[in-house]
């Protein structure tokens, strides 16, 4: 496959292993044109047979991914607060990550809060550069329920009381502690990063495609389906999107949310 239609990632594929880069300057904004180009290559490379291994990382040394777009998640409808019986369009894509038969890897060099927590906590593995990578779900300090799949899949790798400490607690966790909690598998030095990805990546890029794509089946099944409770997720995400508390994202806003300057360092609600 050409892989030629992306203009915010970055896509290369050799060897069994595709690697994705995500370049949205200037804090890698889950904006509505990057949510639509990870949906159009998730679709993409789940359909490419010449690859087992999927890697995904930042162009940007600061931040993997700051968070979903604010003003795009204000201009969501709020008169709709029913239980949907299919995931909500961004759950659709980051899910798409652990759906695909394929590996698939996050390399967090960076922030990434909020949503951009959430598509890192789709994919298979997850590892981060210490000293560099934090993590955090912002959601609930500017008024809304988490809606991109954050509260089901915490629960289910670092336990309901350390979820809950991130979730409500909206405080950026650093690498070697997201490590001892299970919210990524490993910390590493920034030198060592990549290389042991790649590593890995090649290791798995050598074995048979269709056993990699069992096996990741397998360890799902054993992990339970989280698609029940991300429908919930979002019903609640809809039902605090459209309460009074929301209001806390334009005054996030109105203090220099969603900038370079504001963004890079340690946020506080």
């Amino acid at each position: 496959m050409a892989y030629d239609n992306y203009q915010l990632l970055h896509v290369s594929v050799g060897d069994g292993i595709c690697h994705a880069t995500i370049d949205n300057p200037p804090i890698n904004l889950l904006n509505l044109n990057l949510i639509l180009e990870l949906g159009g290559f998730a679709a993409e490379v789940a359909a490419d047979d010449d690859v087992r291994v999927v890697i995904v990382n930042s162009d940007n040394p600061d931040f993997f991914a700051a968070h979903a777009d604010l003003e795009l998640i204000q201009q969501l409808p709020t008169d709709d607060v029913s239980l949907h019986d299919e995931l909500s369009p961004y759950s659709s894509v980051v899910d798409g990550f652990r759906t695909m038969p394929k590996a698939t890897i996050a390399v967090i060099e960076g922030i990434a809060r909020g949503g951009g927590s959430e598509l890192a906590l789709a994919f298979d593995m997850r590892f981060a550069a210490l000293g560099k990578a934090r993590l955090a779900q912002l959601e609930v300090g500017i008024g809304i329920c988490p809606g991109g799949g954050s509260t089901q899949r915490l629960a289910r790798l670092v336990g309901r009381a350390r979820a809950m400490e991130i979730v409500l607690g909206c405080q950026d966790i650093d690498a070697a502690t997201a490590e001892a909690w299970g919210y990524v598998n490993r910390a590493l030095p920034p030198d060592e990063v990549r290389p042991y990805v790649d590593a890995l990546a090649a290791r798995i890029a050598s074995y048979p495609a269709n056993v990699v794509a069992a096996a990741k089946q397998a360890v799902d099944f054993a992990a339970g389906d989280p698609v029940p409770g991300l429908l919930l997720e979002d019903q609640l995400f809809r039902t605090t999107l459209a309460a009074p508390g929301a209001a806390r994202m334009q005054a996030f806003l109105d203090r220099g949310g969603q900038t370079l300057e504001v963004e890079r360092g340690e946020l506080t609600f």
